[in-house]
């Protein structure tokens, strides 16, 4: 049974008993015997990184740069959360699934889970362009084992399906996570001049396959 209860749609309520890693700065209130510590940064970097050479270094000091700084609650009792008034969509990660979601977006979590930073795409200098430019970022944070999530977006998400036989696009802007047993990466669906920002947003997409669900906000706003 999960700990994470929405209060309303912008405030999440956990019981405490097992830690919880939250973004810093979202705790709203709490009550009982409760601790917070700083939490490391998420550890290891996953993915490939074939065909970047020498760009290795900087991509690395990119993931860091994208890192939001996270607390541990430890105790007995219950914390509440909430951030900038976004609202909130909880998820449950099963074994065997991952969850894909932009560092910015990550909300709480139950700390039995693992967390580790990951490569968004493979497919080059271009793609890795089109990312930074698309404001999405090179890399993603993945979680994964057994617990919930707690994740934020502008307007509330909806729940896309992807199978092998449906794979979505998703505006870059739009895309708050991809939860199961997905691939998530940049696609230019026009040329070099629309890939580095001179064309409309739409020519940069996320492409998602494989087998799970995409989590759309209801907004291009970024948090």
């Amino acid at each position: 049974m999960s700990r994470f209860e929405k209060v309303n749609s912008k405030v999440v309520k956990v019981q405490l008993g097992a830690p919880v890693v939250a973004r810093r700065g979202s705790m709203l209130a709490y009550s009982g015997q409760i601790g917070f510590t700083p939490h490391g940064v998420p550890g290891g970097m996953g993915g490939g990184m074939g065909g970047f050479g020498g760009l290795a270094g900087g991509l690395m000091q990119r993931a860091a740069g994208e890192h939001v700084s996270m607390m541990e609650a430890h105790g007995q009792g219950e914390v509440h959360y909430g951030f900038r008034g976004a609202h909130i969509t909880l998820l449950d990660v099963a074994p065997g699934q991952q969850l894909q979601v932009e560092a910015e977006r990550l909300l709480a979590h139950d700390s039995s889970l693992q967390t580790s930073t990951v490569f968004l795409g493979s497919g080059g200098i271009r793609q890795a362009i089109s990312g930074a430019v698309t404001g999405q970022g090179l890399f993603t944070t993945q979680l994964s084992g057994s617990g919930s999530v707690a994740i934020l977006s502008h307007g509330g998400t909806i729940a896309l399906p992807v199978t092998p036989q449906s794979q979505v696009a998703v505006d870059p802007q739009a895309y708050v996570a991809a939860l199961g047993q997905l691939s998530v990466e940049v696609a230019a669906k026009v040329g070099w001049r629309d890939a580095v920002g001179k064309g409309s947003g739409e020519a940069i997409q996320l492409k998602v396959t494989g087998q799970g669900t995409v989590y759309v906000q209801a907004s291009e706003r970024k948090l």
